[in-house]
């Protein structure tokens, strides 16, 4: 069966996370969204681990609830780990609070371990789980933005998939030669319930049966039926930039500069998109992946149908309640429904989701912080990167 899941939530324990991420308000989220698996995040938090086993004790049989957390290493990488159980959470709790700062695993949702990516996913893999680095490509905190290789960071650790993040898509990690045979995953990293957040990225599984086990197979085998996420130019690091003026520059450009911005002397962030090109091996080969679907989150097309300034607004969530009550969950909206049947119920939602399906969207690249921004045209095509 193919179903959707999104594994790289937080949950009330993280920072800046909505007190709102519960676990009650995340299934319902997730009933809205049309997604079937939820990573559960923070899963190392032992009272976030209760909230979830009180939530499943409930015989839910409609949802299949994944333990996963981050975790921050020593060098400041964010690492994604996958389980089957959540006991093996415990032990691997037990196992971090051996290393510096292993206490915060029972104080903060995404605890910051002083020790590296191999240990960390030495213990990980000790526990029976999965690790991969978590938004590969976020300059600050993601395994690209520090090192220039896996084994550099991981040593001699595997790792057992690489999550893309929001500023790239797989055609970004593709053409990176170390990457073959590595799974991508595509996911969230909500920290709130808005119906924005969860789900706005994710990944379609073909499973064997409803269950983490069966999540956990997929991945390592590499079950993945499509990715599906933002067009990486809406990400706020896709492009070279000042972190200040967020004025854009290539990368010839800012090396030039020193990487410091002519305009105000600030620093030069390099963009997601210049550094998979420097990553990318040199005779241009691009492995086989499964499609990568670019999808825009359905409360932000209301918006712009609207003219809103936020998603957030009275008529925006009223019309996005109206949509799913009348038409199902949001991935069947953006995805599956016919547009003359989207355009006989509402005509400028129907355009409005014909444009993005057709790649008829104008992209303002983000970068140095700053998020990028679309626009619908009738006539336009996306750039070609």
């Amino acid at each position: 069966m193919d179903v959707h899941a999104d594994l790289h939530i937080h949950s009330c324990f993280s920072m800046a996370t909505s007190p709102q991420m519960v676990p009650r308000a995340i299934v319902s989220q997730c009933f809205m969204k049309g997604i079937s698996v939820i990573g559960s995040g923070d899963a190392l938090h032992p009272r976030w681990a209760e909230l979830w086993e009180e939530e499943l004790a409930c015989n839910r049989d409609d949802i299949v609830v994944v333990p996963t957390a981050e975790v921050e290493d020593g060098s400041r990488v964010h690492h994604l780990i996958i389980m089957e159980e959540f006991s093996q959470f415990a032990a691997l709790r037990k196992r971090l609070l051996t290393y510096e700062g292993g206490h915060h695993c029972e104080r903060s949702g995404r605890p910051q371990i002083k020790a590296s990516a191999e240990e960390i996913a030495a213990e990980v893999h000790a526990c029976g789980g999965l690790i991969g680095p978590a938004h590969a490509f976020t300059p600050w905190t993601g395994l690209y933005g520090c090192y220039d290789s896996v084994h550099e960071a991981y040593g001699d650790e595997t790792i057992d998939f690489l999550e893309l993040g929001l500023s790239s898509d797989t055609s970004y990690a593709a053409g990176i030669s170390e990457l073959l045979g590595i799974p991508f995953l595509t996911n969230s990293d909500a920290h709130s319930t808005g119906y924005t957040k969860l789900g706005r990225e994710f990944t379609t599984f073909s499973l064997s049966a409803l269950d983490a086990h069966s999540v956990c197979d997929a991945i390592v085998t590499g079950s993945i039926i499509r990715n599906a996420g933002f067009f990486p130019e809406e990400g706020k690091y896709s492009r070279t930039a000042c972190i200040s003026c967020y004025t854009q520059y290539t990368l010839e450009e800012a090396i030039s500069h020193h990487w410091k911005c002519p305009h105000d002397k600030k620093r030069l962030k390099k963009g997601v998109f210049d550094r998979a090109r420097e990553l990318s091996s040199a005779d241009g080969e691009v492995s086989v992946r499964p499609s990568y679907l670019h999808i825009i989150p359905l409360g932000e097309i209301i918006q712009r149908i609207y003219g809103m300034s936020s998603p957030n607004t009275k008529r925006c969530q009223e019309m996005y309640a109206r949509c799913i009550a009348d038409l199902g969950d949001e991935i069947s909206i953006l995805t599956e429904i016919p547009t003359e049947d989207l355009i006989a119920y509402h005509p400028g939602l129907g355009a409005a989701i014909s444009a993005f399906r057709e790649n008829r969207i104008i992209l303002h690249p983000g970068g140095g912080g700053k998020y990028g921004s679309f626009e619908f045209s009738p006539n336009a095509a996306r750039t070609p990167r």
